[in-house]
């Protein structure tokens, strides 16, 4: 006799069997490394650092310290004309101002607050009272003066949502403001040319140009010799070792827009055919269709906050000129990588010779003790770095 209801519940366990096999696979292949990126920290560094010197390890001569604690969710960093230090909390959706006083934090004080997921901070060259952030769907600027900085007047909307909602601000040499916005997704076409780009305009949010398309999530740039540095985070779900993170160098002197493949090309011109068939006459991933990296990084480090050492900065001088860079960590591969600071050896062509670990310890058996941000360096020379999993500021000087 025919039992329906049986048939139906197997059907409905077979059912649920393949999904959880699928599940169990997609894990398997893809998250069974995002522990450290995600759970608390084993110890609180702050306090710890205090204890060892050795928690954290740098090269022969320099030293690292906490240097502000109490600032969750910390990413950008930027000294003002006073030698005070601000830090954008963007999961927090605050602006802290920290004021320094013989090399310590006398008093840290959150300005703005209410702000939709903060990025960017900059100060404007030619007036360094007039302040600058990014939130996930606007640039606003405010003046800073004795009595405290006035209120945010929005000088331009941005496009809000998705995946990856940073958006981070520089000034040119030229004098124009800079702004990256990261994609929506892991890997589409965007709809919104805004998407996946750096755009260039006024200081007035006038003349909105975009500079460079095809750049997935450069959460991060600086400038060089008219030419910008940025970090560039690979797409996920192809593989412990594909594709590439990168660095990529946009000339903004160019005369058209430069595209750095996103999302169908990735690394040195290398065509990403699991996401694109489409079938072509000729190579979509060569020039002039498409710019390759500049440099080529382990996948799924994560690169973000990147810094030339200074040649004033006193460091020694195999140190001055090399190029340093946060890797967050990964989260989209089965062993964790990532986790550290990173030292780039380049040659006169801005390709790189070496690289080598610079600042590592957060990446530990028990889990991340933290996730380095950006870099930033004083006049003095030390640097400066944020840490949005553990909430504080280190320190890191070279000890002659």
């Amino acid at each position: 006799m025919f039992n329906f209801k049986k048939i139906l519940w197997l059907s409905i366990i077979c059912a649920v069997a393949l999904l959880l096999i699928a599940v169990g696979k997609f894990y398997y292949q893809n998250l069974r490394g995002i522990g450290p990126a995600v759970k608390k920290p084993p110890l609180q560094i702050a306090s710890e650092l205090q204890k060892n010197n050795n928690l954290l390890s740098v090269p022969a001569g320099f030293s690292v310290e906490v240097f502000a604690y109490g600032l969750p969710g910390a990413r950008v960093l930027l000294f003002d004309n006073e030698g005070n230090l601000w830090v954008s909390q963007t999961g927090e959706g605050v602006v802290s101002k920290l004021i320094i006083k013989d090399n310590k934090v006398d008093s840290q004080q959150v300005v703005f607050n209410g702000l939709q997921r903060p990025h960017g901070l900059v100060f404007d060259p030619q007036n360094p009272k007039i302040l600058y952030i990014a939130e996930e769907n606007k640039i606003s600027q405010t003046e800073i003066g004795s009595q405290g900085p006035g209120s945010l007047k929005k000088i331009i909307d941005l496009p809000k949502g998705g995946n990856h909602f940073t958006r981070t601000l520089g000034f040119g040499p030229e004098g124009r403001l800079y702004v990256s916005i990261g994609s929506t997704c892991n890997v589409c076409n965007e709809k919104d040319p805004r998407y996946a780009s750096i755009w260039s305009l006024n200081k007035d949010g006038s003349d909105f140009k975009q500079v460079a398309k095809g750049l997935r999530n450069s959460v991060f740039f600086v400038f060089k010799d008219n030419k910008i540095w940025a970090t560039e985070m690979g797409r996920d779900l192809l593989g412990d070792d594909i594709p590439p993170d990168e660095i990529n160098v946009i000339d903004i002197k160019a005369t058209t827009t430069l595209n750095y493949g996103w999302p169908i090309c990735y690394g040195q011109n290398i065509h990403d055919t699991n996401f694109d068939n489409n079938t072509y006459f000729r190579n979509p991933c060569l020039e002039p269709f498409e710019k390759a990296s500049q440099i080529d990084l382990q996948a799924h480090s994560a690169p973000l906050g990147l810094s030339f050492v200074p040649t004033n900065s006193g460091w020694p001088k195999e140190f001055q000129g090399n190029l340093l860079v946060a890797f967050h960590g990964s989260w989209n591969r089965s062993v964790p990588t990532g986790y550290k600071v990173v030292r780039l050896i380049l040659d006169d062509q801005g390709k790189m010779i070496k690289q080598e670990d610079f600042l590592t310890g957060w990446l530990t058996a028990n889990g991340a003790l933290g996730r380095p941000v950006d870099l930033v360096f004083d006049k003095s020379g030390s640097l400066f770095i944020s840490d949005d999993k553990a909430g504080v500021i280190y320190k890191l000087k070279y000890n002659p």
